[in-house]
């Protein structure tokens, strides 16, 4: 535990981790942000497709093969 010699130093104390609590608070929005946008059906689709794309170039070139 810290001892404080003055009331300057908790008044210090207090003010950064009330900044501290502030900054998390904003990365905790963005995350929440992030989050949303990566659950829109656009997201998914784009996702499906590149998928699509990749297995699709897999069995022509496995069919090419035989």
């Amino acid at each position: 535990m810290k001892k404080y010699q003055s009331f300057e130093d908790i008044e210090a104390d207090l003010k950064r981790l009330s900044l501290e609590r502030k900054i998390a608070l904003e990365e905790m929005k963005l995350l929440k942000s992030e989050f949303k946008e990566g659950l829109k059906p656009t997201n998914w689709f784009t996702t499906v497709l590149a998928v699509a794309g990749k297995y699709g170039f897999y069995v022509l070139l496995k069919k090419f093969l035989k």
